[in-house]
């Protein structure tokens, strides 16, 4: 007899339907369980934990001769999330369950020997999959119905065990559907937890000014000073500053969180934008994503976030230059024999370093211990392109002790991220007719010729500086754009000479490659 039931793999971070054919061939002379379809070890695998689970769910397995075939036959099958289907196809292919009760239906969920139903990764964007599929029911393991249920229009049923699986399907006791998750974002200005406030940062008044800057108009920053003067702190305070995410946005990063199984179970929807802040000996892997089944890396974990890496100058060479397309594109693609699979990574950098070897070049208070051409080299790790790509580069300096020592206390993160939200709404107005564009480092440059309208003033002064700092292309465009986030901060509609001035200021001291 034949049973098909439905299931889903995850390709990247959307869903392929998958169907679980299962043929049972009661005149089979020794018994067999044979997984067909591209199946990893982990799918192979789930023969003995069918096998299991059936049997101590009170269930009957007939040693005869089975049969699956997950079909699309040509797609790679990854994990334990077949197993629910599987078992739920040889009980249909055996008479244990109606058939019937399995139309429109799919089946997601790792199973224990015992026959209780376990958590699998990638639930949101495989709920979602099966809904536009037209699918209408969807069975998960109960810890996971929260997230599948952030899916409107998809009846998700939480299920326990097998046994109670059973049940349910032939209606004698039925599981109650999940509640759907409401999908709204709280309209709060609270500091997210365990992020520091601006107004307890003393000092370094511009460089919060430019990280202000950077979160207006998501711009790449690059601060460079001695151990110690605060550029750790001051990135991360940066979370406080940010406007709130955008629904659509929400479920952009929750889905890549789904997938890379770091979603809480009570809290499904993320409500803030990420912080990422991997070590500098990170893998190119382990940076940009890949592996034998691609899942996400940090510059994705941090979508729509921040990604701070500090120390950046002792990051690999090859791992540095992987960042330049992220940055410029806004995806990562990660390419395999088998094909390849593109993942989002829109995010704010935020890079850190020392100026030196030692760290004290140009330091106040202590003396650099490093030769001119110790300094060039160590300062020059960073490519010419690749800083070039960086919007904003800033010198901390150290705090005087008077700041240092005083009682009072500097603006809060909450009154900034005022200005930034005002900053960000002139942005979406802006950007009505331009859908893929969020922030002001978004725009190409055919949107930075159509909507960064410049003072006559202004235009003179750029080309002026265009000149006399040897501009590029690629700087002049990044001018332009910063430019336009400091007029938006000031409720400019046109840019003037001061904005550009200011955004002139944060121009490396010698021009990147272009």
């Amino acid at each position: 007899m034949l049973a098909i039931v439905r299931s889903c793999a995850i390709l990247g971070l959307e869903g392929c339907l998958v169907d679980v054919e299962v043929d049972f061939n009661p005149r089979a002379g020794l018994p067999s369980f044979n997984i067909v379809g591209l199946p990893d070890n982990a799918v192979k695998e789930s023969r003995e934990r069918v096998r299991a689970a059936i049997k101590n769910s009170g269930l009957q397995f007939p040693n005869k001769g089975y049969v699956v075939n997950l079909s699309p036959a040509d797609l790679p099958k990854h994990g334990p999330s077949y197993d629910l289907a599987m078992a739920v196809g040889v009980l249909a292919a055996t008479d244990q369950v109606p058939l019937e009760a399995l139309q429109n239906a799919l089946f997601l969920g790792e199973l224990s020997l015992d026959g209780s139903v376990r958590h699998v990764k990638g639930v949101l964007p495989l709920a979602y999959s099966a809904y536009q599929s037209g699918i209408e029911t969807l069975f998960v393991a109960a810890e996971d119905a929260r997230q599948a249920s952030l899916v409107e229009g998809l009846q998700v049923i939480p299920v326990q065990t097998l046994g109670e699986l059973v049940e349910h399907l032939y209606g004698l006791n039925p599981i109650a559907p999940q509640q759907t998750e409401p999908l709204e974002i709280r309209d709060s200005f609270d500091l997210p937890e365990g992020i520091v406030d601006f107004a307890d940062i003393k000092g370094q008044e511009h460089v919060k000014r430019a990280l202000e800057i950077a979160a207006g108009g998501n711009h790449n920053i690059l601060l460079s000073g001695s151990p110690g003067v605060g550029k750790t702190l001051l990135a991360r305070a940066v979370p406080g500053i940010l406007p709130k995410l955008m629904l659509e946005e929400a479920l952009e990063v929750t889905r890549i969180y789904s997938v890379a199984d770091l979603l809480e179970g009570d809290h499904p929807l993320i409500q803030n934008r990420p912080f990422r802040a991997p070590h500098h000996t990170i893998s190119q892997a382990g940076l940009v994503g890949g592996g034998s089944v691609p899942r996400p890396g940090e510059i994705s974990l941090a979508h729509r976030g921040v990604l701070f890496i500090d120390e950046i100058v002792e990051m690999g060479q090859k791992v540095l230059e992987v960042l330049r397309q992220p940055i410029e594109d806004k995806i990562v693609t990660i390419s395999r024999a088998k094909g390849s699979l593109t993942f989002p990574a829109n995010f704010l950098l935020i890079a850190a370093m020392n100026p030196c070897p030692c760290g004290y070049y140009g330091d106040t208070l202590r003396a650099c211990t490093c030769s001119p051409t110790m300094i060039g080299r160590y300062q020059g790790r960073l490519s010419g392109p690749l800083l070039d790509r960086i919007d904003i580069h800033l010198d901390v300096p150290r705090v005087d002790h008077d700041k240092l020592m005083s009682a009072g206390r500097a603006e809060s993160s909450v009154a900034v991220r005022a200005r930034v939200e005002a900053a960000r709404q002139r942005q979406r107005e802006r950007f009505r007719n331009h859908p893929t564009l969020h922030a002001n480092s978004d725009m190409g440059v055919s949107e930075i010729a159509q909507l960064c309208v410049v003072s006559p003033e202004g235009r003179q002064l750029l080309e002026l500086s265009v000149k006399r700092m040897q501009l590029g292309a690629r700087a002049y465009h990044r001018v332009l754009k910063l430019s336009r986030t400091i007029a938006d901060l000031g409720g400019s509609e046109r840019i003037e000479v001061p904005h550009v001035a200011e955004a002139l200021q944060y121009r490396p001291r010698t021009s990147g490659v272009s």
